[in-house]
């Protein structure tokens, strides 16, 4: 079958002939590029566990009774081959069917994506949080785009933070945001900052994340599920002492199947298909991949890159 497969630390990802998968094993149609492939296709260390293995952390195909399911992460393109591959063995306790309410290539453009933004909007929805609005960093990528449209729907006030203010605003204003601020700086400022979030999803990290949790207001929260910007956090104690503030991970890999389940049916009561269109930046195929990652890593894409495995 044909794979996309990193064969040695350090080196890209190419398109080859790979051995089929064995067990449970879905007929791949859709995957997506995250930032996570998008290091792995690149040879970046901190992805693939061991090598040669198929990067791809998200997958939607037909099982061999015919259903339709999508997998998010569960070791794919970590632990095991993942879905950038013609066929790809899965945990049947991991498979999803697809909603109603999307198409197999919607469900590829949500993803572990649109899946972490789900659960970062559940914890939220769950949390007493003070009056405010929400902060959203990251917001031209794949999760804060998700998160946008989410919180907007479920009626709070969503701030959406980019580099890209004046090139995104249009769309991340369509995605539901009420305003469009620039990113946070990435040197951590005063570890108490003037207070303006009732909460904050952040897929930055860095001084961005410590910048976020200094301007949270008492008792808010901060849900953390990305390191776009980078995986370190060079703040302080105080706005979780000081002022009762919640800093939250957000993990999206080995999620029971409740939590998968919970996290589709809110995708699937508020972001409708226009969104997800919205969201999709390109679709490639897989021979495209490898471009597109440099792309992603780069930060030259808005919102989600499709793959058409039959391309």
């Amino acid at each position: 079958m044909r794979a996309l497969v990193a064969r040695e630390p350090g080196e890209r990802a190419a398109l080859t002939e790979h051995p089929d998968p064995t067990g449970t094993v879905l007929a791949a149609r859709w995957s997506s590029l995250n930032y996570k492939d998008a290091l792995a296709v690149a040879g970046r260390p901190g992805v693939l566990r061991s090598q040669p293995m198929v990067p791809g952390i998200d997958v939607v195909g037909r099982t061999e009774d015919g259903a339709t399911v999508v997998v998010t992460g569960a070791g794919l393109g970590e632990r095991v081959d993942g879905g950038l591959a013609e066929r790809v063995a899965v945990d049947p306790a991991a498979a999803v069917p697809v909603p109603d309410a999307f198409t197999p290539r919607h469900a590829a453009a949500i993803g572990t994506a649109g899946v972490t933004a789900a659960l970062a909007a559940l914890l939220l929805e769950r949390a007493d949080l003070p009056d405010g609005p929400v902060l959203v960093t990251g917001a031209g990528g794949g999760v804060g785009g998700f998160a946008i449209a989410l919180l907007a729907a479920a009626g709070r006030e969503v701030h959406a933070s980019t580099g890209r203010a004046a090139a995104l605003g249009d769309h991340l204003r369509a995605l539901g945001a009420a305003e469009v601020v620039d990113r946070l700086p990435a040197e951590p400022g005063r570890p108490l900052q003037s207070a303006r979030w009732a909460a904050v999803v952040d897929s930055v990290g860095g001084g961005a994340l410590v910048n976020a949790i200094a301007q949270t207001l008492p008792g808010g929260v901060v849900a953390a599920c990305g390191l776009a910007g980078s995986p370190d956090l060079p703040g302080t104690v105080l706005p979780f002492i000081l002022r009762g503030t919640t800093l939250a991970g957000i993990f999206s890999v080995d999620l029971p199947r409740e939590r998968r389940l919970s996290a589709w049916e809110l995708l699937a009561d508020r972001v409708t298909p226009a969104v997800v269109d919205r969201l999709v930046e390109r679709v490639v195929g897989l021979g495209e991949v490898p471009a597109a990652a440099d792309d992603v890593l780069a930060g030259r894409v808005r919102g989600r890159v499709v793959v058409d495995l039959e391309r």
